[in-house]
Parts: C-alpha cells; structure tokens; sequence
C-alpha cells in the first residue's frame, strides 16, 4: 500500500467562485510516484448514473485549486463530467516539502497520479479520461499527453511554455548564451545564499504594489491575483511565489521533445490578445494529426481565460470532451 501523509483539509467553502447546486462537492487525496499525497476537489455530477468520463484540472502556474482550475472542474461537472482539481506537489494543500518547490518531471507525475487516480475510481470509465491545463500547467498538461497513452483527450487554455519563458524570456527577448549565463549565475548564488541561511528565498509573486509603469500582462496578472477577483491566501501568484531556485529544472530542459507523437485529441485555447499567444501558436505546430485543434478567442487577454465564463468557451470544451471521451 502507497504511503499517505495525513493533509490538513480545508472542509468549508473558500473557493473565488460561487458553489453550483447542481454538482456534489468533495475533498479527495492521492499518491504520486514521489510519494507525495496530492489534495484535490472532486466535482460529481447530481443524479449522476453509470461510469462517468473524467477529466483532471490544474493550473495556471502558481494558482492552487480554489482559483480557476476549481471553476473550470465544477463548471465541466454541470455539464456531465466527473472532474477533480488538484494542488500540484509543494504547493496549496497538497504535500511536499519544502514549500513552493516545483520541477516539471514532478508536475507531469502530479498530473499522471490524478489519471491513475481516476482510473481507479468506481464512479469512471478508465477509457474516458481527459485533462485540462491552465497557463503553465497547460504546457504541464501537453507534455503528460506526449507519455500517457490513458489520456483520451487533453485541453490546453491559455498555455504557457514554462521552459521556453525561462530559458529565453518573455517574448524570447533573451535568447542568448550570455543571458541564460547570467540567470545561471544569479541562481546558483542563490542557492548558495540559501545553504547558509537554511532557507529559500521566495520570488515571483505578482508584484504589489503596481507600479504605474508596469507592462500590460503584469497589470493583467495583477487584476486577477491581487484583487477581490481571485486572490486567495494559497495562491502563490497571490503572494510570495515560488523559490527562486525553481528556475534551475525548467532551465535544464524543455518541454514537448516528442509533442508531434501525440496521438490523442488535442485543443489548444488562447486569447488572441494575450502576450502570451504567442506561446500556444508555436506549440500548436509541433502537433500531428486530424484530431488537433487551435481555437484563438477574439479579443481575449490572458487571464479571461481564468474565470471570465463569459469569454471561455465551455460549450467548445464540452463538444470536445464528448467527442474524444465517447
């Protein structure tokens, strides 16, 4: 038997969204490969009958599961689906220590875990399983869907490439020996810093207060994290961020080597204002295959693809879901 940590629980409702009365809510754990117990919200369908398809959620990068992946698994269980969305390993109220730690080698485990959970649970069909990746996690999502077959169908909303971000900088503005040299050496002092100190410093939280010079996607960022609209105390986007020693994996490697071997259905949703566009278009490339699609959404900025029910094209993620997951 997997070991488990015993997680402490938030059992009231503190989500940035309100609760539906057409799904039935609950709290569930499970086990990575790492031997971290991840948390996650289940959503279940009311009067829901037979084996259900599932889908997994997570993101975006630095969000925990009360923000908009939560939104997004509650509102695809109104429509049918059996979803949960889960806190990746170091963060929210999942397991993993020390704190705000990541890797991506453990966030797609992480999203692996939640498909092997799935597959094992009475109330789904094991063959009707899809995930859903929000900003970072999106290309966290891409990049499980390039090693576990299980998965039927995958959605991308407003994806970032994490790997490319920091290893070439917003909008590739630093793609040169000399600038990853440098952002090697600012990091490797950090954790040299951190040694002594016995702790880590913590970096990439939305910045507060904005300055009034600030880029419109930090402006962007700001208005979803920093306000009444989706700040939440678990959010490390919200708050202090990651540690800065995070940086040193996504530099080391890059994401979706094997992206054109992907045989399950893939769409890929992205606002066609949002700075970071750019990212899902160049991605959308790499793919192969009749079943992949790319939807731009006219108008849209990064984060209404967050929480804006208005601009996210639910009843496009719906018809696609039912299609792969038939």
């Amino acid at each position: 038997m997997m070991k488990t940590e015993e997680l402490k629980l938030t059992q009231e409702w503190d989500k940035t969204f309100p609760k539906s009365d057409k799904v039935n809510h609950s709290k569930v754990t499970f086990v990575n490969h790492f031997g971290i117990t991840l948390a996650a919200d289940m959503y279940v369908p009311r009067d829901a009958e037979g084996k259900l398809p599932a889908i997994a959620v997570s993101g975006p990068f630095g969000a925990c599961k009360e923000q908009s992946s939560g939104l997004y698994a509650q509102e695809m269980a109104e429509r049918g689906f059996l979803t949960i969305a889960f806190d990746p390993s170091f963060t929210g109220e999942s397991g993993g220590f020390p704190r705000a730690m990541h890797s991506p080698d453990i966030d797609v485990e992480d999203f692996q875990a939640a498909v092997d959970f799935l597959s094992c649970c009475d109330l789904v069909d094991p063959e009707r399983i899809g995930i859903i990746g929000i900003c970072g996690w999106g290309g966290m999502a891409l990049q499980t869907a390039c090693v576990d077959t299980r998965i039927k169908a995958t959605v991308t909303s407003t994806m970032y490439d994490m790997s490319r971000v920091t290893g070439n900088g917003y909008f590739d503005s630093a793609d040169s020996k000399e600038a990853r040299k440098a952002q090697r050496d600012a990091v490797n002092k950090q954790r040299t810093e951190d040694y002594k100190a016995g702790s880590y410093k913590r970096a990439g939280g939305v910045v507060d207060p904005l300055p009034a010079d600030a880029p419109f996607f930090v402006k962007d960022y700001y208005d979803y994290y920093k306000t009444e609209r989706g700040y939440h105390p678990r959010s490390l986007n919200s708050n202090d961020g990651w540690t800065v020693n995070t940086q040193t994996s996504l530099m080391n490697m890059r994401l979706f080597t094997y992206a054109g071997e992907i045989d399950s259905a893939v769409l890929m949703i992205h606002g066609d204002k949002a700075h970071s566009c750019y990212l899902s278009r160049d991605t959308f490339k790499l793919l192969k295959g009749e079943n992949k699609e790319l939807l731009l959404i006219p108008g849209a900025v990064h984060t209404d693809l967050y929480d804006r029910k208005d601009i996210i094209p639910f009843d496009k993620i719906q018809h696609f879901m039912e299609t792969y997951l038939k």
